[in-house]
């Protein structure tokens, strides 16, 4: 089959790699149909994650079930699964206080297994599952294809966008800022949304994202950063700050505009990869009793709250992929991510 291969900064192949084959009793293998290139996959493409040697890459990816183990239960073949950025077991202690991500038995795309074999990655033609009953998420409602987006998007931006939401607190009547406007900020628009928000600004200064901002619920933009970011969101809110600021890139300057921006007693939830030093003023947190919560959201553990309104279109997270490539064309894939050419593109195998 064909997969996804990263070789060092700004080299991704597609190449011919070994069929995967059911190695346990709790496995599936499943036929991807969808997979996509995430933002946190540009660190290793840009060389500020070192690549040591050739690896397979892509943690998101949506497909059908082709087989299974004589151990899974949950999962059937001919399912249409949702596969989150990383496995788990489901039943260990951290899986049962709602913290897939910690899973004392999981795993990553692309990493291995507890014997050492290689666990394929999502961008590519078929995946070999590890813990199959415990990672993949079923959908058994019937669907159009033209939903695959957003079902895609609850492997990772979407979840991670409400991880942030939930993180930060957001109910009915915030006001809450975003910092970053990629696929996850964008989708933590829509979370605050759903949530309740009544003011969301929007931190965007890209024409195309601006207006898909707006469209899921942005009330207002503020295109600056830094002091004029700061002033900006003030000005908005009474000159106090936000209820709640999402951080959704994870540099230190991110994270310094999401602290200012928050009124004395709010809370910034982060969910940006941390890339770049972010550091935390503790002295400017006590001294205006600023919180700061969230990380690398447990994605599986958000799905059955968010499908429903995918598949009713409540709510539209597909929209973030402004481009479609075939696997076949995925150097370009990322060479359009890297150049803000693409907020995140979509693959089809």
């Amino acid at each position: 089959m064909r997969a996804t291969v990263i070789h060092g900064a700004g080299d991704v192949r597609l190449e011919e790699v070994p069929d995967p084959v059911l190695g346990g009793a709790r496995e599936a293998v499943v036929r991807v149909v969808a997979a996509c290139v995430c933002g946190s996959d540009l660190w290793r493409y840009r060389g500020i994650a070192p690549v040591d040697e050739p690896k397979r890459i892509g943690h998101e990816f949506v497909g059908i079930v082709e087989e299974v183990g004589a151990d899974v239960v949950d999962i059937a073949l001919g399912d249409f699964v949702i596969a989150p950025f990383s496995g788990s077991d489901g039943t260990c202690a951290n899986c049962r206080n709602g913290v897939y991500t910690s899973c004392l038995h999981g795993f990553d795309w692309g990493g291995t297994d507890a014997e050492g074999r290689l666990i394929d990655a999502g961008q590519g033609e078929r995946v070999r599952v590890p813990d199959a009953d415990g990672t993949l998420f079923p959908v058994r409602d019937s669907f159009e294809d033209a939903l695959i987006p957003g079902l895609l998007t609850l492997s990772d931006v979407m979840g991670t966008g409400h991880h942030a939401a939930i993180s930060a607190g957001v109910g009915p009547g915030s006001t809450v800022a975003v910092v970053g406007d990629g696929a996850v900020g964008l989708c933590a628009i829509i979370a605050a949304k759903r949530l309740g928000a009544t003011t969301i600004i929007a931190m965007s200064r890209h024409e195309a994202r601006t207006a898909l901002a707006r469209e899921f619920g942005a009330t207002h933009v503020v295109a600056e950063r830094g002091d004029d970011g700061v002033r900006a969101v003030r000005a908005l809110t009474g000159g106090i700050g936000a209820d709640q600021v999402l951080e959704c890139v994870g540099t230190k300057e991110s994270m310094d505009q999401a602290i200012r921006s928050t009124r004395p007693g709010g809370m910034v939830g982060y969910v940006g990869v941390p890339a770049g030093g972010p550091e935390l003023p503790i002295r400017r947190l006590f001294n205006t009793n600023v919180g700061v919560n969230g990380g690398v959201a447990s994605v599986r553990g958000y799905m059955a709250e968010l499908l429903p309104e995918v598949l009713s279109g409540a709510i539209r997270p597909g929209l973030v992929f402004d481009l479609e490539l075939p696997l076949a064309e995925v150097a370009e894939a990322y060479a359009a991510m890297d150049e803000r050419r693409a907020t995140k593109v979509l693959l089809r195998p």
